[in-house]
This record gives C-alpha cells, sequence and structure tokens, in this order.
C-alpha cells in the first residue's frame, strides 16, 4: 500500500518570521499523524528557518526549484547541494508555473530530476495539460510526452524515491479543479506511461498526487480515488489549519 503524500507549495509567499512561526504551528498539529508523509515548501530564503523549527519532527521540508548544474555562474539559481545543506530532502520540479513563466522544458525538467537523484533529493516532478490542450482531445498525448522526456534515463534503482504531480494547469489557483473522476483517470495514464518509462514495480510504488485548487472541501474525495495518492496544496496550505485540514482529509491520523 502506498503513504499518502501531502505537500504545501508556498510559493513567493512568506517572509522567514512567518514561515517559521507556521511551521511551529504545524508540527504540533502534526504531533499525532503517523500515516502519511507531510513536506512543507517554503521559499528559498525561509528553507533554513523552517528546516530548523521542523527538525525532529515527521514534517519534511521541499525547494520549490533547483539547478541542474552543481555550481558555475548561474546568478540567482540554486543547486540540489545547496538545498541538502539547508535541510531539504524534497524538490519540487517542473511546477507549471516554472514551465509556463520560466520556459522550462521536458529536457530540463530531466536534468533537474537527474541532479536532484544525484544529490539524494526525492523529487516531487509535475505534469500537467492547459485547458486549451484538454479541450482539444490532446491531454494524454501532452501527458505521454511530458512523463517519456522527463523520466528518460533514470536509473530504476534510483527511482523509487520519485512522486509524480498530476496538476492541470486549468485547475492552478482558478478555484476550479479536476472532478475525482477525472483526477483517477488522469492518474490511472500517468501510472501506466510510468510503468512504460521506469517498469511495474516502480510504477506501482510510485505516489501520483493531485494538485489543483486541492481544499478540505474536496481532499478526502480526491484522496479516495484508487489512483490519487496524495495532494499538492497551493492557496490551502499557506495556512497552517487549513493544510492540516487536507492531510486529515487525505490520510487517517494515529489514535
Amino acid at each position: 500500500m502506498r503513504t499518502p503524500f501531502i505537500a504545501a507549495n508556498w510559493k513567493m509567499h512568506k517572509t522567514v518570521v512567518e514561515a517559521t512561526t507556521y511551521a511551529g504551528i504545524f508540527r504540533e498539529r502534526m504531533a499525532r499523524v503517523r500515516d502519511a508523509e507531510v513536506v512543507l515548501a517554503p521559499p528559498f530564503t525561509a528553507l533554513h528557518a523552517v528546516a530548523a523549527t521542523l527538525e525532529g519532527s515527521r514534517v519534511g521540508v521541499a525547494g520549490q526549484n533547483l539547478h541542474a548544474e552543481p555550481q558555475g555562474a548561474f546568478t540567482g539559481e540554486v543547486s540540489a547541494g545547496m538545498l541538502r545543506e539547508a535541510g531539504a530532502a524534497y524538490v519540487i520540479i517542473g511546477h507549471s508555473e516554472r514551465r509556463q513563466l520560466f520556459g522550462e522544458t521536458d529536457e530540463t525538467v530531466n536534468a533537474k530530476l537527474q541532479a536532484a537523484l544525484g544529490a539524494g533529493l526525492a523529487p516531487i516532478v509535475c505534469v500537467g495539460e492547459t485547458l486549451a490542450e484538454r479541450e482539444s482531445g490532446r491531454m494524454f498525448q501532452v501527458l505521454n510526452r511530458q512523463i517519456e522526456a522527463g523520466l528518460v534515463s533514470v536509473e530504476a534503482e534510483r527511482a523509487g524515491s520519485i512522486v509524480v504531480a498530476y496538476e492541470p494547469v486549468w485547475a492552478i489557483g482558478t478555484g476550479r479543479n479536476a472532478t475525482p473522476p477525472q483526477a483517477q483517470e488522469a492518474h490511472a495514464h500517468i501510472r501506466q506511461r510510468v510503468a512504460r518509462a521506469l517498469g511495474g514495480d516502480i510504477a506501482a510504488g510510485c505516489r501520483v498526487i493531485y494538485g489543483g485548487s486541492v481544499k478540505p472541501g474536496n481532499a478526502g474525495a480526491l484522496a479516495a480515488q484508487a489512483d490519487v495518492d496524495g495532494a499538492l496544496v497551493g492557496g490551502a496550505g499557506l495556512d497552517p489549519g487549513s493544510f492540516a485540514e487536507v492531510v486529515a482529509q487525505s490520510a487517517a491520523p494515529a489514535v
């Protein structure tokens, strides 16, 4: 059975003080949660402070991005080793905002994935279609391309830590979200393509999580789908109470 994976992507929100205050409150709320892997992805400036606040807890920390190279003349970029040193154990790769606003491609996603795996970071690889691509019947074609190019040349023995996040671009920050059946359809297809890329055993254990206007009101119905293994949460992840409720809806706390 796959352990639910729930991550909050804060994007460009929260000062260090705001981030550590949240982390302290959230740490207490997660003290009894056992049957889930829970991750916070603060901005780079707060990464080390949040990791220190969460040290010894069951809540992990992720970077929101990384550069594929270990070092060099890349102004404004952060390497996998820097993320590890700051306390991150995970990193988000290929988020739709990175693809749309900063020109990331399937090839750069693959390069970053390789860098993350090489540094011992668990990658959260994002895939998903735009509204135009869905309405024109190209959803599966887009997902196939993103998965096949994004996971190319990944060694099977290093692939077990990969989490795939399905985030339909039309549902991110819009208040719209895929219905549970729509999410299940996409997640089942993604798992099949991961099997083709990395093998059936890897695909069976791979967590495929949903991202796109996830909130306490719909998290439970999404998590109830057979191939939905958790959530990548945006707006609802900015409040510790709201995100704690998403976690509660996505995984049963210990009693």
